[in-house]
C-alpha cells in the first residue's frame, strides 16, 4: 500500500478530487495548512502598507491506495494540481505498513 501526501494550491482541490475519483480513489482527507517553499512566502499590500507573509495558505491532501494505483494517483495529482506557476506544491509518497477499517476490522487493501 502507498500513502500520498500532496501539498496543493487551495483552488485546485476540486480538480484534484475529480481526477482522483475518475481513476477509482474512494476517499481522501484534505486539511488547510500554511507553509512556504522556495518562494519564502510573498509580499502583500494592506491599507497602503507593504508587509511580508511568511506562510502561504495551502491544502494538504492525504490518500491511502493499493500499490497498483501508485502511478495513476501520482499522475492524476500531478496533472490536475499543476498551474505552471511557482508554489504549485509537492507530492510525497510513502510505503504504508498497515491499515485497518475500525468499523469492520478489515485490514490492509480491504480497509482502503
Amino acid at each position: 500500500m502507498k500513502y500520498f501526501i500532496a501539498i496543493i494550491k487551495p483552488f485546485k482541490l476540486d480538480d484534484v478530487r475529480n481526477a482522483l475519483t475518475e481513476i477509482g480513489v474512494e476517499g481522501l482527507t484534505a486539511s488547510e495548512v500554511r507553509g512556504f517553499g522556495r518562494q519564502r512566502g510573498q509580499t502583500e499590500i494592506y491599507r497602503g502598507a507593504e508587509y511580508s507573509v511568511s506562510f502561504v495558505p495551502k491544502l494538504k491532501i492525504e490518500i491511502a491506495v493499493t500499490d497498483d494505483m501508485e502511478d495513476a494517483v501520482h499522475e492524476a495529482i500531478l496533472q490536475s494540481a499543476c498551474t505552471g506557476q511557482i508554489g504549485d506544491g509537492k507530492i510525497f509518497v510513502f510505503d504504508l505498513h498497515s491499515a485497518t477499517r475500525i468499523r469492520t476490522g478489515e485490514i490492509e487493501n480491504n480497509a482502503l
